[in-house]
């Protein structure tokens, strides 16, 4: 049991959360800072998936353990721009959204006897196919959200400020910072609709094990 915990890429994952600690305990001192150590730390969600198919050492509690440290380490993220922006409840209900989408997602796939919550083979939907099927569509979209909010938190600034005027202020920089900021902005909208379709997949999948067993 012990060497599953010392697994390579569950090592990594230690190390994701040491650094997320660090970079919270930072956010609001240094922002540059905070904004590097998220950033290093969401590099290394993809290192450990490297790590762990390299090294056969895939494991279910890595898995939960990634899952769990990404959806902590957002959801943080995304209440503190809750605190910085109005409206503040675009980034609650943002918030809400990936984590239920999520604990969806991986309670229906339990109950399927899945071995991973990627596996969507059987669903019909394709662009949920294509997320889970296509690592680089995927890594697109995550990435791009997680700089997306990287961005809005750096240019935040210390008072509650208009979501909307802060976004048109960003289309003002440089054009290096314009075309990286609408390209983020894609693929963050195409991983919001991605949630929306996972969670009501998921949904139904729950509801159809429930009339399987009531029979």
């Amino acid at each position: 049991m012990t060497s599953v915990y010392l697994y390579i890429p569950n090592i990594i994952g230690y190390f994701r959360i040491i650094i997320n600690f660090i970079a919270f305990a930072v956010c609001y001192s240094n922002k540059a800072l905070f904004a590097i150590l998220y950033f290093i730390s969401f590099v290394l969600d993809g290192v450990d998936g490297w790590f762990a198919r390299k090294f056969n050492q895939a494991s279910t509690f890595g898995a939960v353990l990634d899952m769990v440290t990404d959806r902590v380490s957002t959801a943080c993220l995304l209440a503190l721009l809750s605190q910085f922006y109005r409206p503040g409840l675009v980034f609650l209900i943002l918030l809400g959204l990936d984590i239920t989408s999520h604990w969806f997602q991986m309670y229906s796939s339990f109950l399927s006897g899945k071995t991973s919550h990627k596996d969507v083979k059987h669903t019909g939907n394709w662009l949920l196919k294509l997320y889970y099927g296509y690592r680089p569509f995927m890594a697109f979209c995550c990435v791009s959200c997680e700089v997306l909010y990287i961005i809005l938190f750096l240019f935040a600034d210390e008072k509650s400020t208009s979501l909307l005027s802060v976004c048109r202020g960003i289309l003002n920089q440089s054009p290096l910072i314009v075309l990286v900021f609408i390209s983020t902005l894609v693929g963050w909208a195409v991983k919001q609709v991605t949630n929306v379709i996972q969670m009501k997949t998921a949904a139904d999948a729950c509801v159809v094990y429930d009339l399987k067993r009531s029979k």
